[in-house]
């Protein structure tokens, strides 16, 4: 059985109700639901939350919300590795143990189904804990520097000053989209970004973080734009 858990707690701050404030004509964790509902492989989708208007909405648009997450795992600080084991262990507790673990973002419009199977596929490709969405560093984080406190910058990397940058290293970052995992690797907390993990990657244009309106905005434009491209 494979299950997709969808964390929402209630207390956003930057971006206030923003699991389900309107994104694009929609609650935004609609959106989740609906490629994890399209993708056809989960048995359950679950939403972890501590947030009854929340959980309202989730059942509205299909999806399950058969716990209220404790208060524990709903502060600023709670891992979304305890939030998805918390929830792996409520259904070993329910007899519903499952073969694997999906856990997509709430926020995560731009994710499409069929990354969700080919985020599957990968997992079972080996004997992997994890694998999840990832995205290449445009431009390269080898070129990145700093502003140091007495003024001026510094290279972070300054031993690739003179390299050409089809010569650097390919450098990845979370999508914050997904993370399909096995049961054991969530309980037991292992690390995502580690050596038994592995990546699925996602077009850098498809890609965006959404912590506060700016990046809302940007969202919404990227989205836009790809519902219009399919509609022509």
């Amino acid at each position: 059985m494979n299950v997709a858990v969808i964390p929402a707690r209630g207390g956003s701050k930057r971006i206030p109700r923003k699991n389900i404030k309107t994104f694009c004509g929609r609650p935004m964790i609609a959106w989740s639901i609906l490629a994890a509902q399209q993708s056809g492989l989960f048995e359950r989708i679950i939403v972890s939350t501590d947030d009854q208007e929340i959980a309202e909405v989730a059942r509205e648009w299909g999806a399950e919300t058969p716990f209220v997450r404790p208060p524990e795992l709903s502060d600023d600080y709670a891992g979304t590795t305890e939030v998805i084991a918390h929830a792996t262990r409520w259904l070993d507790e329910q007899g519903q143990a499952a073969s694997a673990i999906c856990c997509i973002y709430a926020t995560a419009p731009l994710i499409h189904a069929q990354d969700l199977k080919r985020g599957l596929e990968v997992l079972q490709s080996g004997d992997w804990a994890y694998a999840f969405s990832v995205a290449e560093f445009s431009p390269s984080v080898y070129r990145a520097f700093q502003a140091l406190p007495e003024g001026g910058l510094a290279m972070l990397f300054p031993e690739y000053f003179s390299t050409r940058s089809q010569d650097l290293p390919v450098a990845l970052h979370d999508a914050a989209q997904f993370y399909w995992g096995r049961p054991d690797a969530w309980t037991q907390g292992l690390r995502i970004f580690d050596r038994h993990s592995m990546p699925v990657a996602i077009p850098r244009w498809r890609v965006q973080d959404i912590d506060d309106m700016d990046d809302w905005i940007r969202a919404e434009m990227i989205f836009k734009q790809m519902t219009s491209d399919q509609t022509q």
